[in-house]
């Protein structure tokens, strides 16, 4: 009858480091789910008084964003640069972080350290040569411009985690692949390019996010065909100040996409953080 009451008290114990864990999840949850409902509120609302909840319900400001072409094309010329990024960094690191993990060359640490000290500068510093220069050749304020821009940053990224990827995958495998008669293309896309897929995965999710919140350059580079949602969510002041259930909505709406890119590399994320070099 004594053992009983002993199990019980050590289930339902409380850790400190459960309750660390909690604080910090709800830390964390506050701010997404303060401005979640600052989007179903009205500006008067926000301004007047503070509730945890909205005293009067509005989808107005959601209805805004999704009718307004100066808003939804926003995500849409988001999603175009982004994607077109996230593809050409993969295509151009995959080769590279290949040459750096499979051979030895003059100059090879130099060259992948000056790699990694690209991503480490500010955007700040590229913006006016990048805009000077895509002016010139008429790049300017197009989705690609962009795109190009920002794997100067993402493909250091890409190379660093895909080469540790593939420094963890035997040299015996290349060798056994290229005895059995497989070309270097052939067994590289069917044989190597599979057995780093959580590299692969977790790569273009570090590349997708990027060049997602970038602003400084997507701004620089872009003035209304290829505007991003960030650029457009800087400039909500109207003659009766900062439209700010608007600006909210916008917001969730911006968080959704990253949500559901976590979502379906969710795998490959879990793998590349106990695998690769994240």
């Amino acid at each position: 009858m004594s053992a009983e009451p002993r199990i019980n008290n050590r289930k339902f114990r409380i850790r400190p480091a459960n309750v660390v864990i909690a604080g910090y999840l709800l830390f964390l949850l506050v701010p997404i789910y303060w401005l979640v409902i600052m989007s179903f509120k009205t500006n008067s609302e926000i301004l007047s008084s503070f509730t945890l909840f909205p005293d009067n319900f509005t989808l107005e400001n959601y209805q805004t964003i999704l009718t307004d072409p100066s808003w939804y094309m926003g995500y849409v010329n988001s999603f175009i640069y982004v994607s077109l990024n996230t593809v050409i960094s993969l295509l151009v690191a995959l080769p590279a972080a290949y040459a750096f993990s499979r051979y030895r060359f003059f100059g090879d640490n130099h060259l992948f350290f000056w790699l990694l000290t690209n991503r480490m500068a500010p955007p700040a510093v590229f913006a006016l040569p990048f805009f000077q220069l895509y002016s010139s050749v008429s790049l300017f304020d197009t989705h690609i411009a962009v795109a190009l821009a920002h794997c100067l940053f993402n493909v250091p990224l890409a190379v660093w985690i895909l080469e540790g990827f593939m420094r963890g995958i035997p040299r015996e495998i290349d060798e056994t692949a290229f005895i059995d008669g497989y070309g270097f293309t052939r067994f590289f896309t069917r044989i190597f390019v599979p057995m780093i897929g959580p590299g692969i995965g977790v790569t273009a999710f570090f590349c997708f996010m990027f060049s997602w919140v970038e602003l400084l350059l997507s701004r620089t580079l872009t003035s209304v065909d290829a505007k991003p949602i960030t650029a457009i969510m800087t400039r909500t002041v109207s003659a009766s100040g900062l439209d700010w259930g608007v600006l909210a909505a916008a917001g969730v709406l911006t968080i959704i996409p990253g949500a559901i890119v976590i979502y379906f590399v969710r795998n490959y994320i879990a793998k590349g953080f106990a695998l690769g070099r994240v």
